[in-house]
């Protein structure tokens, strides 16, 4: 018995989770779409990338049968590094810092996934004119500011996606959760209403 409760301790001082077995295994952490998430003060990382899988890999990008059909975009202000194709004429990735400059045109947003995708969502919904692709977590105080009062439409894709890695491969495991993909402006809610991807369209 002490020994069990030395190692509870010890899991619960250096931030690991218990499995029900009793196991220890390492956090989760948040995070899409680059490799590398920067630094920030006091050493935590900067939420840049989908969800974590079990895999540690925390850089996926979209699949590119979900972007063919929406049509061109002038704009990825958050695009990967690494592209095996485009997703829009222009591209800023992390380097660029997509935040801090102006977006033009149709744009195309699959954001960091974790605390940043509000801001980013924020950013889209005051542009007007985008489609974003984000997990459907319609219960959160984001979605419903940025997604349930200000898009034009939603896309609820059925089953989950599975992520492309930064070479162009399919890898085995899908998304975390059932995805979205959200219209702001009209002519962006046409688009998924006549883009074909299986789903359930949803005018908020």
């Amino acid at each position: 018995m002490k020994v069990r409760s030395l190692c509870v301790m010890r899991s619960l001082s250096d931030n690991s989770q218990l499995h029900p077995s009793g196991m220890r295994r390492p956090p989760v952490e948040l995070g899409v779409r680059q490799r590398r998430m920067p630094r920030v003060a006091g050493g935590l990382r900067k939420a840049w990338s989908h969800e974590r899988l079990p895999t540690g890999k925390c850089e996926w990008l979209t699949p590119p049968h979900v972007l063919r059909p929406l049509g061109e975009f002038d704009l990825d202000p958050c695009a990967a590094v690494r592209r095996p194709w485009p997703t829009a004429r222009h591209h800023l990735t992390i380097q660029e810092d997509g935040l801090a400059r102006p977006w033009f045109g149709r744009v195309w947003l699959n954001p960091p996934y974790g605390r940043e995708t509000g801001r980013w969502l924020a950013r889209l919904a005051d542009h007007g004119n985008g489609i974003a692709l984000v997990f459907a977590r319609t219960e959160t105080r984001m979605f419903f500011e940025h997604v349930w009062k200000k898009a034009a439409a939603i896309l609820f894709l059925r089953g989950r996606l599975t992520f492309y890695n930064e070479d162009g491969t399919r890898p085995s495991n899908s998304g975390g959760a059932p995805s979205c993909l959200i219209a702001y402006g009209r002519h962006n809610a046409a688009a998924l209403a006549a883009c074909g991807l299986s789903g359930k369209l949803v005018y908020p």
